[in-house]
């Protein structure tokens, strides 16, 4: 019932709508949103015009009624951010890391960067969301063997920092929360900016073309109120990977290994690479970056994608991370040729800008069970 008047925005919907959606009676519907109302996550939006009968009470969420923080651990950079139950920022903050300094260092980095960005008077978070490279074990919340950096394999980062911040913590892969933020790009769309936010709706980039919101009606490429179906988040930063958005969630696999996007091989016996083999698309991609050629990153960045979409057929390529923010416009046309000239089917997919941080995603998965979602 959350995640619907989520989706709402601000108009909300009324008693009876929610009824109709969540296939509750209208008796079960009054007692849930009595309690919701009670702890503050709801309120009422006003009425709806009548149409010959007394006018609905419309509902809506209360975004300020909670907060949840993200933090996103890269290689040698922190960002975290605390949103309200929108998912827009409210607060921010960022600064260098050394990953490579080791499991403790990263963890005191972490534990000051939530301090930071909380609310000392407001009320405590419901969660932190912190996301860094992959590969690692979501479920059991411990660290991969990332590449370049073997000392991390093994260690539980979920718990140790639980331990320390006593509150509930997930753990996730920096390109599903990728994926995550682009999907509640979409949603905070439906509201508006908030003044003295560190961000709004103005971010969500993501929807920046899209004619449908919340009222359910499609935009252009088949979307109604719920946001997107299937697709795909490249992030192009000191790595190269993929998060995947299958079926309205992120699709991790059954070991929590999916989306290894840059180590997919394009070019047999080509450079190596760090994670061992030869030819990845990270070390063909990074290289240009390295030499200055970004059209010819971009190129290299859409051969891999169109292997992805032919894989999956999806309907969206986003984009993200920090060399495709450094030039968005080179990366989004080169991929977006790419595909074009590949494609298999007119109806290719879109390729847009993710609009939205990977901070901002760590968050959107942090607030997963207050919505419904099971992370």
């Amino acid at each position: 019932m959350l995640d619907l008047l989520r989706g709402a925005g601000p108009a909300g919907l009324g008693r009876a709508e929610l009824a109709a959606r969540t296939g509750l009676t209208p008796q079960a519907v009054s007692k849930i949103t009595a309690r919701l109302g009670a702890d503050g996550l709801i309120a009422e939006a006003g009425r709806a015009a009548s149409t010959g009968g007394k006018p609905r009470t419309l509902l809506r969420l209360v975004p300020q009624a909670r907060h949840a923080a993200g933090v996103h651990v890269d290689r040698d950079e922190l960002r975290a951010v605390r949103v309200d139950l929108a998912g827009r920022v409210v607060g921010e903050c960022r600064g260098p890391l050394d990953f490579g300094a080791g499991p403790e260092a990263v963890v005191e980095a972490v534990v000051r960067a939530v301090a930071r960005v909380a609310d000392p008077v407001g009320l405590p978070l419901l969660g932190v969301g912190v996301v860094a490279p992959g590969p690692l074990d979501h479920r059991a919340g411990t660290m991969g063997r990332v590449t370049g950096f073997p000392s991390w394999k093994g260690f539980p980062l979920r718990g140790v920092l639980q331990g320390r911040l006593g509150l509930p913590v997930l753990l996730d892969k920096d390109t599903n929360a990728g994926a995550a933020a682009a999907a509640g790009a979409w949603l905070r769309a439906t509201w508006p900016e908030v003044e003295g936010d560190a961000g709004g709706a103005g971010d969500a980039g993501l929807v920046a073309d899209a004619g449908g919101g919340a009222g359910g009606v499609p935009d252009a490429y088949g979307y109604a109120g719920g946001g997107p179906r299937t697709c795909v988040y490249l992030h192009v930063g000191t790595g190269l990977g993929a998060g995947l958005w299958l079926g309205g969630g992120v699709y991790r696999g059954a070991r929590s290994a999916a989306g290894e996007f840059g180590h997919q091989v394009l070019l047999m016996d080509g450079p190596p690479c760090r994670c061992g083999a030869r030819g990845c698309v990270e070390v063909l991609c990074l290289g240009a970056v390295a030499r200055g050629d970004l059209p010819e990153a971009a190129r290299i960045l859409g051969e891999a994608a169109a292997n992805l979409v032919a894989l999956l057929d999806v309907d969206r390529v986003l984009l993200g991370g920090r060399v495709v923010e450094a030039a968005p416009d080179v990366f989004v046309a080169g991929v977006g040729a790419v595909l074009a000239a590949r494609a298999l089917d007119p109806a290719r997919p879109v390729v847009a800008l993710a609009g939205a941080g990977v901070a901002e995603g760590a968050a959107e998965l942090a607030l997963g069970p207050v919505f419904g979602r099971a992370e």
